[in-house]
């Protein structure tokens, strides 16, 4: 159980004391965007092989006792929760979206509030605790417990922490993208009319009204950190559909 504690408390730690906070404005000030970028996925993924490994030891250890196990009902459940995940995941991985790593510049388009956007501004992250919390609900083992709890903290604190970073690097761009989009999935927000001084809505208004149809930009690599969450979460649904199929 410490291996698999320690693991979670590392990766949760490191992406809630450091990526998002003002200990990252004070390591990129000394060493670089760029050295930052490449030691902080060095370490997520350190992280994530940790978690992994750590989770596949304590499946098997005396210690871990199951406080809850799969029904007929929660294995339905769990099913429209991945599905949904899966959505949310793979749209928020190709969706150019100013929450996203090396995207800040979208900000600049005046159709960047579209699609999966509209319904929150934090579409992967919104995923990664779907798929936790319905892993939650089929798995009640201790290290599920676990692995599982510690992935849906990370999603949902993370949402907060990419904003507060956003706002203090990008001030009122990012507010005004803030103020036009929702973190918490269809919450209503306000939509802000065109404002003819604005620079992205002149480009609206020169159009006659209409938004000019831009070919879709290509967006940055995906992050390795990110690769690592894909990876944990087939191992993890292939584990929950061997249990499920065991228990039928």
């Amino acid at each position: 159980m410490a291996s698999l504690l320690a693991a979670a408390a590392f990766f949760v730690l490191l992406h809630l004391l450091v990526s998002g906070t003002r200990a990252r404005d004070a390591i990129t000030a000394k060493i670089g965007d760029g050295p930052y970028m490449g030691l902080f996925s060095l370490a997520s993924v350190a992280g994530l092989a940790w978690l992994g490994f750590g989770y596949a030891d304590a499946r098997t250890a005396p210690w871990n006792a199951s406080y809850w196990d799969i029904t007929p009902l929660t294995w339905k459940i769990q099913l429209l929760l991945q599905g949904l995940a899966f959505l949310f995941v793979v749209v928020g991985l190709t969706t150019p979206n100013p929450t996203s790593v090396k995207q800040e510049g979208t900000l600049s388009r005046p159709d960047v509030v579209k699609g999966m956007l509209r319904i929150t501004r934090h579409p992967f992250l919104w995923g990664v605790a779907l798929w936790a919390a319905g892993h939650l609900l089929v798995n009640g083992d201790r290290a599920s417990i676990i692995l599982f709890g510690a992935m849906l903290l990370l999603a949902l604190s993370g949402t907060a922490s990419i904003d507060a970073k956003r706002q203090r690097a990008l001030g009122p761009t990012w507010h005004a993208f803030a103020t036009q989009t929702s973190n918490l999935p269809l919450r209503r927000h306000p939509v802000r009319p065109p404002d003819p001084e604005d620079r992205r809505d002149r480009r609206v208004a020169d159009t006659g009204g209409h938004r000019r149809l831009c070919r879709p930009r290509r967006g940055p690599p995906l992050p390795v950190w990110r690769v690592g969450h894909l990876l944990i979460a087939v191992r993890a649904f292939r584990s929950a559909q061997v249990r499920s199929a065991s228990g039928s």
